[in-house]
């Protein structure tokens, strides 16, 4: 937002512009003479200013030979009050001034201002008002707002410089189009979403609960039961179709800042967007859609127990057939705050990525797991979109950060012990046709096909698995698809990756070959923990064409054997499980042959042993002696 304001005073020679500054600055009338132009007025933030902003008042000079110090002021000014104060120089506003600021290509609000109201001839306000001021207005959009003044009688001199500090503070133009009536498609978008944000329950209408919250909010104080009153009562002759008993619906709430608009009460409209991180652009501020949010190497971004709450509470409350699965009218309802899906889950064809109901439609697990998936990989889009959606921490002050919570950095793998992670990442890399896709399928519970799609692009697939013991965790699986050389070749992936799973047709005498060709090309996946699958087991199992058949392979390892499984088989569930506790318990997934042995125990024992004999050696020598 504006922090200084900067006032150009234009307007034909004695019309009382330099007055003006000069009583606004001594608070009184000068009745001595005063310089044709007054040197530059900086006034300091102060609590009568709106949003305590620096104001300069700059004075200038109608004379041709001023022109160009006139352009260069009007050049750097963010505002320009244009002074008349007869009718000559009120003919003057359209045929020059205006047409003047124009040719500057400035784009700035003009405050208009009538001066010498103290003299009789000039009528009435309403008459000024009417004839003079509305026509002006209607020909030139930019100018803001119009105000009768008079130096001499001190009337409107503070009133006139306000309007055009708020004309910056607050301006009309981004919120209001005076031609066609009506509030601007930006600003009610931004109040559209300001309605959802406060309509908790979602039902469409802010009760009275809801509108004192949305007040507290916005204006730091509470509605007292009259104003609470008044508004349902100028909202219901208003908008005839709303329901004061319900409370006030989203016409009623836009009906209510197009009046504030009508009647120059603009600055309320914008104290309750930027309470809710607007910016003079009706753009959500880039410091809250993106906060600061490092993550460590080999760290990784996860939802917190108040980020997992979020995501639930946003599920039950917009699951309003309670089916347990959000259909596409209740998701669009859902992300309505938002540009839409975010682009990675439109990428990956979601809700496909996750787990579904029988009528296709997402359900809760799948919703926790697609959002812990979106933190694990881009926790910069969950950080926006919780920003979208009206995320607020446990305390006031906490920003969507709080949503989100750092691992402790898992460098070193082949060390004993599990990794602090609910959420890990496994790679699924196999010979093309192997069974991969169907094994994603079985991931997600959906039936097998056996019509064969080869895959194109990565895809990935989240589920939660129960750990042994009861713990849960988000494993979520990565076929790479014809990325996979490029993937297996990129160093910062590969260390983003918490398992690797070799999957091979176990019916196919080609395919265990492909394994053992990557590891040949690739060494550095020897640095990632592994797990060996065989998959197509319902089907006849064929001799490998390869040096070594499988087992003996990972036995040459000192690793397990590869599990042998199907997606045919119930049993499918116990490979997930096998792959979340590898990833979660990586030291148990490694190579052991090209670990260098532990010897540390046997050193310790040595050495106790050690010192026990000679202690012995000591004391039989002492006993000797002694004889």
């Amino acid at each position: 937002m504006t922090t200084a304001v900067r006032i150009c005073v234009c307007g034909d020679e004695g019309t009382g512009k330099s007055s003006l500054i000069a009583s606004l600055v001594k608070d009184v009338f000068v009745t001595n003479k005063i310089q044709s132009v007054l040197p530059t007025v900086t006034i300091p933030p102060t609590i009568g200013t709106p949003e305590n902003v620096t104001t300069t008042i700059v004075d200038t000079s109608a004379r041709p030979q001023d022109r160009t110090t006139l352009r260069k002021e009007i050049r750097k000014c963010n505002v320009i009050m244009l002074v008349y104060s007869d009718h000559y120089s009120y003919e003057r506003v359209a045929l020059f001034w205006m047409p003047y600021f124009r040719s500057l290509g400035v784009n700035v609000p003009v405050v208009l201002c009538a001066n010498k109201s103290d003299q009789a001839a000039h009528g009435t306000t309403s008459q000024v008002v009417e004839e003079e001021m509305l026509p002006v207005m209607v020909e030139f959009r930019e100018i803001d707002s119009c105000i009768r003044t008079s130096a001499k009688e001190q009337h409107n001199v503070i009133e006139v410089f306000y309007l055009c500090q708020k004309a910056v503070t607050h301006p009309i133009a981004p919120l209001y189009d005076h031609k066609e009536g009506q509030l601007k498609p930006a600003c009610v978008a931004a109040l559209r979403r300001v309605f959802y944000l406060c309509d908790k329950d979602q039902d469409g209408y802010l009760n009275d609960t809801e509108m004192q919250d949305f007040q507290i909010k916005s204006f730091d104080k509470p509605l007292s039961p009259k104003e609470l009153e008044n508004i349902k009562t100028t909202i219901s002759k208003t908008v005839p179709t709303s329901s004061p008993d319900k409370g006030l619906d989203l016409q009623g709430f836009l009906q209510l800042n197009k009046l504030y608009a009508e009647k120059g009460r603009h600055e309320t409209i914008w104290i309750i967007l930027r309470k809710h991180h607007y910016t003079d652009s009706l753009s959500l501020e880039d410091n809250f859609l993106h906060p600061r949010f490092d993550v460590p190497d080999y760290a990784s971004a996860e939802l917190s127990p108040a980020g997992y709450r979020f995501f639930m509470d946003l599920f039950l409350t917009f699951d309003k057939d309670n089916d347990g699965g959000l259909n596409d009218q209740e998701l669009a309802a859902l992300f309505a705050p938002t540009p839409g899906l975010p682009e990675s889950w439109v990428e990956t064809s979601f809700p496909s990525s996750t787990v579904r109901n029988e009528a296709g439609h997402i359900t809760l697990q799948g919703w926790l797991a697609q959002w812990s998936m979106t933190t694990f990989l881009e926790p910069k889009t969950t950080l926006s979109y919780l920003a979208y959606l009206g995320f607020e921490g446990p305390n006031a002050r906490d920003s969507t950060t709080a949503a989100l919570k750092l691992t402790k950095p898992r460098k070193r793998r082949r060390r004993p012990g599990r990794v602090e992670r609910n959420v890990v990442l496994c790679y699924i890399v196999g010979s093309s046709s192997s069974g991969k896709s169907s094994l994603l399928d079985a991931f997600l519970n959906r039936p097998f096909s056996s019509l064969y799609h080869p895959t194109i692009k990565p895809r990935r697939a989240v589920n939660s698995v129960e750990l042994h013991g009861g713990k849960q965790c988000y494993l979520i699986l990565e076929e790479l698809g014809e990325l996979e050389p490029a993937i297996l070749e990129n160093q910062a992936r590969l260390d983003a990756c918490d398992l690797i799973c070799y999957a091979y047709d176990s019916s196919e005498p080609d395919s265990f070959s492909h394994i053992v060709d990557l590891r040949r090309r690739y060494p550095q996946l020897d640095d990632l923990p592994a797990i060996y699958s065989a998959l197509k087991a319902d089907r006849d199992k064929t001799t490998q064409r390869c040096e070594l058949q499988p087992d003996a392979y990972t036995a040459a390892l000192n690793m397990a054997a590869p599990l042998h499984v199907s997606v045919a088989w119930s049993s499918i569930s116990e490979l997930f499980v096998a792959l979340a506790e590898a990833a979660t318990n990586p030291s148990t997934a490694f190579p052991r042959s090209e670990e260098p042995q532990d010897r540390t125990g046997m050193y310790l024992a040595l050495g106790a042993t050690g010192c026990a004999a000679l202690a012995a050696f000591m004391i039989w020598r002492r006993s000797t002696n002694s004889m």
